[in-house]
């Protein structure tokens, strides 16, 4: 009987290393062992844009704490000298030689025909600015006095980045000072919008029967209302002679009950379809209650999923606020938010003469889209099946 023809088998010589059988056996019991946490923050890392959003969003509110350290002026100091002035210029040269950071000064004439002042940048005279100085003064969260700032306009001179307002305000300055309120209001709102959420969601999805019912019908009447109208009427039916910060709590109250609906649908969802799952007919026969089988057990199971949901709904407060503080009724002076600068661009000759009233809609428009694309980036990696 002849051999059999063909290739023959290929045999390694080289000595067997258990610890190769399987390739990336380690990392492969580090992966199956994972947590559901990990393995999302595993997913998330591999969403470039995520991240980058996630890095901005990080930035913004470091920067909340300390808006009066980071703005170079007071948000309410005026320069009854530089009113409408447009935005200056940051250079680092001047005639080819190499000077650090410094601006060009105005001055301005006043023009008879136009009625306007006229600003000319006098490029005769750089003025370096200040770091690590002091400046304006103010109070640190409202607590104690101080003045250092970061960085602070030229001696004898001015440093306005985007421009002045109407009163002569620094509209930059105002902008950080905006930050934390409207930044603020987001998570405030989401807070109220989560914990409702969680409770009705959790009872409808949960118990089921009636409960499900009457919590369907009111989210349904909820959600079948205009939404902007039901804004403006309930803004509108705050009383006129409440402080700002009661006003503040009011707008964030009124944020937060609206937007419960969606949240309460997807937790809904989520326990009609774990609530049949052996861990939690194990826990109900160890005698757990319904409330800890939904806050131990059940929701735990998709926090990740919640979170997602929450980071997608924090734009919308944030729209929320600038719309009626644009309209004027939301927040209110001397409380200064993105809205509330914004509300000076509804005059529309104002913006055409001086177009950077504008600009407070940038950190708006910045924030929501880094919002919107870490939530996209949180639920892909929360998907398991993604």
């Amino acid at each position: 009987m002849s051999a059999p023809t063909g290739p023959g088998h290929f045999v390694d010589k080289a000595p067997f290393d258990p610890g190769l059988s399987e390739p990336g056996g380690a990392q492969n019991d580090s992966f199956y062992r994972a947590s559901a946490w990990r393995l999302t923050w595993w997913k998330f890392r591999r969403h470039r844009v995520a991240v980058a959003a996630a890095f901005v969003l990080l930035a913004f509110y470091a920067l909340v704490p300390f808006v009066e350290v980071v703005a170079p002026y007071n948000q309410t100091k005026r320069h009854g000298d530089f009113i409408y002035a447009p935005p200056q210029q940051v250079h680092l040269v001047h005639e080819g030689r190499f000077v650090g950071p410094f601006v060009y000064p105005y001055r301005f004439t006043f023009n008879m025909e136009t009625f306007r002042r006229d600003y000319v940048v006098d490029t005769s005279k750089p003025q370096p600015l200040r770091f690590f100085c002091s400046a304006d003064s103010y109070e640190f969260w409202g607590l104690f006095p101080a003045s250092f700032h970061l960085v602070c306009p030229p001696e004898n001179g001015t440093m306005f980045l985007f421009g002045t307002d109407r009163l002569g305000r620094d509209l930059f300055s105002r902008i950080i000072y905006g930050t934390r309120i409207s930044l603020t209001i987001g998570l405030v709102g989401i807070a109220v919008s989560f914990t409702l959420g969680l409770f009705f969601g959790g009872l409808a999805g949960y118990l089921g029967g009636w409960v499900d019912n009457v919590v369907q019908r009111m989210i349904e009447i909820i959600r079948s209302l205009p939404e902007l109208p039901l804004w403006l009427a309930l803004s509108a039916a705050l009383p006129a002679n409440w402080s700002p910060l009661l006003v503040f709590f009011g707008i964030t109250i009124i944020l937060g009950m609206l937007d419960w609906p969606g949240l309460a649908r997807a937790v809904r969802s989520k326990l009609l379809a774990l609530r049949e799952e052996d861990f939690v007919r194990a826990a109900e026969l160890m005698g757990a209650s319904k409330s800890r089988v939904i806050a131990r057990h059940l929701i735990p199971n998709f926090m990740s999923h919640l979170i997602a949901s929450a980071t997608l709904s924090i734009p919308s407060m944030i729209l929320g606020e600038t719309a009626l503080s644009f309209l004027g009724l939301g927040l209110r002076p001397p409380i200064t938010s993105w809205g509330v600068l914004l509300n000076e661009a509804q005059n529309l000759a104002a913006v055409q003469l001086h177009p950077w009233l504008l600009l407070p809609i940038l950190p708006v428009v910045l924030v929501v889209l880094a919002f919107s694309f870490m939530g996209d980036g949180l639920r892909d990696a929360a998907d398991p099946y993604h």
